[in-house]
């Protein structure tokens, strides 16, 4: 007896179409989820509007445009790769979606890169938003670009490994609830929308290492006052990144 001839051939696809297609899947999801739209897309835009054109907060000298946008920013950043990320995987662990796609021919390591491509790719879609609404509003950014893209990429890897962290050790309900939490705390003190420089110097000081406080001054530094790439910062968060990614990869439990 011959063999016969299958079109198309049995296998797994290629391991970059297997990346592409997960990665398209989670960014749609991620998408049509409407409490997700409401902390990546609907919550800053908000705030920039609100802040911007409300005299509520006092953000110093020139316009309030200028110091909320970065801080903005790096809020769509925590948003997605933190709380969005982490609320998703943790529920997709619940449910055994995690098992069940680490039981698939597409590598446990490619699964994550998947969901990392699908933030890199929603976070491009929230800066693009968030900088047309912040150019309506008046802002005049300044700056490198590719210093703030390294800020931008360095606060990705930073959520990203704490998010996952969190999903890959807490139940669901608990990661929803922290994660929320976490959110609004940060929104409050991370430097986002009120400016360091009000808060008691002890707590300050605290606040000045939180990666949504390197995240947000770092841009601040570039886009406000155009300075070159803030080292400090961008050592704050590859410290982040470094130990979030390492944990998340060390204590994620994928049951």
């Amino acid at each position: 007896m011959s063999t016969g001839t299958y079109a198309p051939k049995p296998g797994a696809a290629p391991l970059g179409r297997m990346i592409a297609a997960q990665t398209a899947l989670e960014t749609r999801m991620l998408l049509r989820n409407g409490e997700q739209l409401l902390l990546t897309v609907i919550i800053p835009s908000l705030l920039l509007v609100l802040f911007s054109t409300v005299d509520i907060i006092d953000t110093g000298t020139g316009e309030a445009v200028d110091f909320l946008a970065p801080g903005v920013l790096a809020l769509a950043v925590l948003s997605t790769a933190f709380t969005g990320q982490a609320i998703a995987t943790g529920f997709e662990r619940r449910y055994g979606v995690l098992k069940l796609l680490g039981a698939s021919p597409l590598p446990r390591w490619a699964l994550m890169t998947a969901k990392t491509l699908s933030v890199l790719v929603t976070e491009i879609l929230q800066i693009v938003l968030l900088t047309a609404i912040a150019l309506g509003l008046g802002w005049s950014p300044q700056g490198n670009p590719l210093a703030v893209l390294l800020l931008l990429v360095l606060g990705t890897a930073a959520f990203s490994g704490l998010g996952l962290l969190m999903a890959g050790t807490l139940r669901a309900e608990a990661t929803l609830a922290a994660a929320n939490l976490v959110f609004l705390l940060l929104l409050v003190g991370g430097g986002v929308i009120v400016p360091l420089e009000k808060f008691p110097d002890a707590a300050r000081s605290v606040l000045e290492l939180l990666p949504i406080s390197a995240l947000s001054d770092g841009l601040r530094a570039v886009l406000q006052d155009g300075a070159a790439l803030p080292w400090g910062e961008a050592g704050t968060l590859t410290v982040w990144a470094v130990l979030g990614l390492g944990a998340a990869a060390k204590f994620f439990r994928w049951e």
